[in-house]
C-alpha cells in the first residue's frame, strides 16, 4: 500500500513539473512574439498608415468616395498601431502591467481600441458599399457614390462606434488583476455582441456587396457587347469602368480577402470565451488561452499593417503616386516621367459604326 502511493505521489510530481514546464514555455513564447512580432508589426504599421495616408491625399484621388474611405481607414489605423497595440506589445513583451493596475487606462484603452478597430473596419465596409453603388447601372443608384456622400458616412461612421462603444467606459474593470468586462451575464453579452460586430457582420456585409458589385459589373459588360454587335460586324470591347476604378476594385477584392483571412479567428475564440466564462479551468489551460487571445489579436494588427502592401501590389496608379512623392518630397528631385495609368473611356460612336460597317461590306 506505501509503494502504491508512493508511485501515485511520483507521478503527480511528474505531472506537475511537465505542466509547469509548459507553462513556463508557452508564456515565454507569448513574451517573444509580443516583444518581436509586435515590434515588427508596429513599425511596418505606422509607416504603411502615414504612406497610405499621404498617397490618398495626392490629387489623383481627390474625386474617388473609394479613396476617401480607404483613407479613413488607414487614419484610424495608426491610432489603433500607437495606442492599443503597443500597451498589447508593453503587456505581454515587457510585462508593463499599467492596464491591469491603472483603473481609469483600462477603461481608456479599451474603449479607444474598440472604437478606431470598428471604424477602419467600417471604413472598409462603406467602401465596398460605395463600390456597388458606382457600378450600377441606374443613375439614381450612382449618385450615392460622390464625395460629399462619403465624407458624411465617414463622420457619421465615428460618431457611431463613439457612441456604441461608450459602454466600455461603464462596464470595463479591473477584476482579479485582468482589465475586463465586469462578470455575469454582461461580460457573456459583450463577448458575444463583440464576435458578431468584429466577425460575423463584417464577413457578411463585404460579402454580399462584393459579389453584388461582380454582378453589376457582368452585367454592364452583357449590355455593352449586344450593342454595339448590333452596329456593325466584328467584335469590340468596351469598357465603362476605368483604369483607376478597376484598381480601386482589386484594392478592395485583396483587403476584403485580408479580413477574412485573419480576422475570422479572433471572434472564433471570442465565442469560444464568452461559452466557458464559467468552467473551471486549470493554470495549463489557461496560459494555453492567454497564448490563443494574443495570437488572435496580433493577427488582426498583422491585417492592419498589411494595407500599405495590398495597395501597392494592387495598384499601379497607388505605386505611380508614391513613387512621385518620393521622389520630389523626400529626395527633392524633379518629378519622375511616368506614363498616366488611367485612359479615357473608349467609346465609339454611331457614325463610326456605320463607317465600319459599310467597310467591311464593301471588302465582302
Amino acid at each position: 500500500m506505501n509503494n502504491t502511493t508512493m508511485n501515485s505521489t511520483n507521478i503527480e510530481i511528474d505531472i506537475n513539473n511537465n505542466q509547469i514546464y509548459l507553462i513556463g514555455l508557452i508564456n515565454y513564447l507569448n513574451k517573444t512574439i509580443s516583444q518581436f512580432g509586435l515590434g515588427i508589426i508596429w513599425i511596418v504599421g505606422n509607416i504603411g498608415s502615414i504612406f497610405t495616408c499621404i498617397v490618398f491625399s495626392q490629387p489623383a484621388f481627390h474625386k474617388s468616395p473609394c479613396a476617401m474611405y480607404f483613407f479613413a481607414s488607414s487614419f484610424s489605423q495608426f491610432f489603433v498601431f500607437n495606442f492599443a497595440l503597443l500597451t498589447r506589445m508593453l503587456q505581454f513583451g515587457y510585462n508593463i502591467q499599467v492596464v491591469n493596475t491603472v483603473f481609469w487606462f483600462c477603461k481608456i484603452r479599451y474603449y479607444l481600441f474598440y472604437v478606431f478597430v470598428a471604424t477602419s473596419r467600417y471604413n472598409i465596409i462603406l467602401a465596398s458599399i460605395d463600390r456597388y453603388f458606382a457600378s450600377s447601372r441606374e443613375a439614381l443608384r450612382r449618385q450615392w457614390s460622390s464625395p460629399k456622400i462619403a465624407l458624411r458616412l465617414i463622420i457619421s461612421n465615428a460618431l457611431l462606434w463613439i457612441i456604441i462603444y461608450s459602454q466600455v467606459l461603464i462596464f470595463y474593470d479591473i477584476h482579479n488583476g485582468s482589465c475586463s468586462p465586469q462578470p455575469g451575464s454582461y461580460g457573456t453579452f459583450f463577448s458575444i455582441y463583440i464576435s458578431i460586430d468584429s466577425g460575423i457582420l463584417p464577413l457578411s456585409i463585404m460579402l454580399i456587396f462584393g459579389l453584388l458589385t461582380v454582378n453589376n459589373v457582368r452585367q454592364n459588360k452583357r449590355l455593352i457587347k449586344p450593342s454595339i454587335a448590333n452596329i456593325y460586324d466584328g467584335p469590340v470591347r468596351v469598357s465603362r469602368v476605368s483604369k483607376k476604378d478597376t484598381q480601386l476594385y482589386r484594392m478592395l477584392a485583396n483587403q476584403i480577402l485580408l479580413f477574412i483571412v485573419l480576422n475570422i479567428f479572433n471572434p472564433c475564440y471570442l465565442l469560444y470565451q464568452a461559452s466557458t466564462i464559467y468552467t473551471l479551468k486549470s493554470p495549463l489551460r489557461r496560459a494555453i488561452e492567454l497564448f490563443i487571445n494574443n495570437a488572435s489579436y496580433i493577427l488582426v494588427y498583422l491585417g492592419f499593417a498589411l494595407t500599405f502592401t495590398n495597395f501597392i501590389v494592387s495598384s499601379g496608379i497607388f505605386r505611380r503616386e508614391f513613387q512621385q512623392f518620393i521622389q520630389t518630397k523626400i529626395l527633392r528631385r524633379p518629378p519622375l516621367n511616368i506614363t498616366p495609368v488611367e485612359t479615357p473611356v473608349r467609346s465609339i460612336s454611331t457614325t463610326d459604326a456605320r463607317n465600319r460597317n459599310n467597310l467591311n461590306k464593301e471588302k465582302l
